[in-house]
């Protein structure tokens, strides 16, 4: 097979960031996918349907003149969350999610969610209404090892919260670990779980051999071989819990190439490609459009898009720029190592 045609993507985690950091990179995800779930972890975060209408303003004024990208928005998770703002918001159409951070898990979570007995009101809400949860999947406890920080999170915070509030719709986002494909694989349909496109590429060998490479640095921290290996299983299977959420995640160079580098691979620009890649490597091709197109709409119950994106091989392999250019600074694409054939088609 060199040419695949399937539903325009969805992209179910991403980060645009505000500012000129959003209007260098909103186009980077505009070209290829038709929708996104919009990541909320702004300074300050969009915890109220107000900030999240604004935000989405911002984002529409970033795209490129005659784009049709929609951004799904999604709240914030604070331990003030008002549970009627939220079902307000989403009565509207303009919430799609509500984002758990656990404190402290990753980029500007500082507000995120200590006590999960401050939110159940809200959680309890979102369970009537039909609203779905994103869990970031790890504990922040400092004597946990950062290894085994998804796996500890299943089985003292996620499974406890899917317990207290049956019905309550979850996504635990960029899954890591055999841990998390076997919990989310062995869930009911109010249940998903998202992989990103580097996960699916690399393992911590890639982060940490040869010298510390701060490009592959990401939150979660990718695993060991066993778990990418897991992962790729996972998302070349059809399996309708699991789709794509690429949680491309840009920062300007200086503050990766740092001595507290931030966490985060850029792969809005290259995602489809290096997803062809991947599941032709596994003889799957032909489940890249359940995991790309049609498994998150499905969760989110919203429809399959109706315009199409067009896949081909050719002998030779694709070249991207090394950075994006940005107002806020430039930005590294993630580099998967190897020549990529697969191009989308314009």
């Amino acid at each position: 097979m060199s040419t695949i045609t399937l539903p325009r993507p969805d992209d179910w985690h991403l980060h645009l960031r505000d500012g000129a950091m959003l209007e260098g990179v909103a186009p980077e995800t505009a070209r290829d996918f038709a929708r996104a779930i919009i990541m909320p972890n702004l300074v300050p975060p969009v915890v109220r349907g107000s900030d999240a209408a604004a935000y989405r303003e911002r984002i529409l004024k970033a795209l490129p003149e005659g784009s049709d990208f929609e951004p799904l928005m999604t709240l914030y998770l604070t331990e003030k969350t008002d549970p009627q703002d939220v079902a307000e918001a989403a009565a509207s159409g303009l919430v799609k999610a509500v984002k758990l951070y656990p404190a402290g898990a990753t980029t500007n979570s500082d507000s995120g969610v200590r006590d999960f007995d401050k939110v159940r009101g809200v959680l309890e809400k979102m369970a009537e209404i039909g609203l779905p949860l994103c869990v970031h999947g790890e504990v922040t406890s400092p004597e946990i090892d950062i290894f085994d920080r998804e796996a500890v999170f299943i089985e003292t915070v996620l499974d406890p919260i899917r317990r207290k509030t049956p019905g309550l719709r979850v996504v635990m986002e960029h899954i890591t670990t055999s841990d998390g494909v076997d919990y989310v694989s062995s869930q009911g349909d109010d249940m998903g779980g998202t992989i990103t496109t580097h996960h699916l590429i690399i393992n911590r060998n890639h982060i940490l051999v040869g010298g510390i490479k701060p490009h592959y640095y990401c939150l979660p921290v990718a695993k060991r071989e066993i778990h990418r290996q897991a992962l790729v299983k996972a998302a070349t299977s059809g399996n309708p819990h699991f789709f794509l959420g690429t949680d491309s995640a840009p920062h300007a160079d200086p503050a990766k190439e740092s001595a507290c580098g931030c966490a985060g691979c850029f792969t809005a620009t290259h995602t489809m490609p290096l997803l062809a890649h991947v599941f032709e490597a596994e003889g799957a091709l032909d489940q890249l459009e359940a995991f790309a197109s049609r498994n998150g709409p499905a969760f989110y119950r919203l429809p399959v898009n109706e315009t199409t994106l067009t896949l081909e091989k050719t002998e030779q392999p694709n070249i991207w720029p090394a950075k994006i250019d940005t107002g806020a600074g430039p930005v590294t694409l993630f580099d998967p190592g190897f020549p990529v054939h697969w191009h989308v088609k314009r």
